[in-house]
């Protein structure tokens, strides 16, 4: 493999989370702004599913393998785990923290991905050779640099010089510590449990893959298994029916945005 084949996959990742940094600061404006989570991942995987469908049928209607109950079954339960619980939780997460905490909180999910795969025996590491090595001191690398970025404050860049303005901050600052805290504790949770499904998911996605590797036509259904579960969940916890309408630009360009990247996070 030459030196463009072996950095193209590494450029796609970047690439990815890249976009994938934007879409959680599109999804926390129209969040803060009060549209539900679950009627942005309805409408994200319903979108996807009808895009995604006649490609998946030109595509791969000459290789595409018979589908039995138990593929069925599987890609039921993985929508479950990577589409529908994963988005749901990451979005309740982003709704209680911010932006860049949730995106540090992806960046665990490679070795959260290793760290189970680990448990269940599905990879195993020589801590005597290079390869060990590095997965080992990637992953280190991965929760450091993760960490950091959580927890790390620096300077403020604007300073004032008036004392007024200053402890007018700070009362401000001290009124608001503790219910901060506490929403962000909340957030965290959700964003760990999103990342461990997630992770979860890249598992079982490997093993789907394996007895249908038919990679449009696995996302399709996928996708349409996850907006069958999010208008169910809508359903049962959203009754106002005037609240499953996108009615700003916003909205529209943040889930059409955010359904293209998620082709391309399936993709990669």
């Amino acid at each position: 493999m030459n030196c463009s084949g072996q950095w193209k996959p590494v450029v796609a990742m970047i690439a990815v989370n890249f976009a994938l940094a934007i879409t959680n600061v599109l999804f926390k404006k129209i969040l803060d702004e009060g549209v539900s989570h679950i009627i942005i991942l309805m409408y994200r995987q319903a979108i996807s599913a009808v895009f995604l469908a006649p490609i998946a049928f030109f595509l791969e209607r000459k290789s595409r393998p018979k589908l039995t109950a138990r593929i069925l079954c599987q890609l039921f339960l993985n929508a479950l785990i990577g589409a529908t619980l994963t988005q749901y939780l990451f979005l309740l997460g982003l709704e209680y923290t911010s932006a860049t905490f949730s995106c540090a909180f992806l960046n665990m999910v490679p070795a959260i991905t290793f760290a189970l795969a680990l448990l269940f025996g599905l990879e195993k590491v020589n801590i005597r050779n290079k390869d060990g090595r590095a997965k080992v001191l990637g992953t280190l690398v991965c929760i450091g640099g993760a960490m950091v970025l959580t927890l790390y404050k620096g300077k403020t860049f604007v300073r004032s010089n008036s004392r007024a303005t200053t402890h007018i901050i700070n009362y401000a600052n001290t009124m608001i510590s503790t219910k901060k805290k506490e929403r962000w504790a909340i957030g965290s949770i959700f964003l760990a449990a999103g990342s461990i499904f997630w992770s979860s998911w890249f598992l079982l996605q490997a093993r789907i893959g394996k007895t249908y590797p038919c990679k449009y036509s696995s996302t399709a259904l996928l996708s349409f298994f996850s907006a069958v579960q999010s208008a169910i969940f809508c359903l049962i916890t959203e009754r106002d029916f005037t609240k499953w309408i996108l009615k700003e630009k916003l909205e529209l360009i943040t889930v059409t945005y955010a359904v293209s990247i998620l082709f391309a996070k399936f993709d990669s």
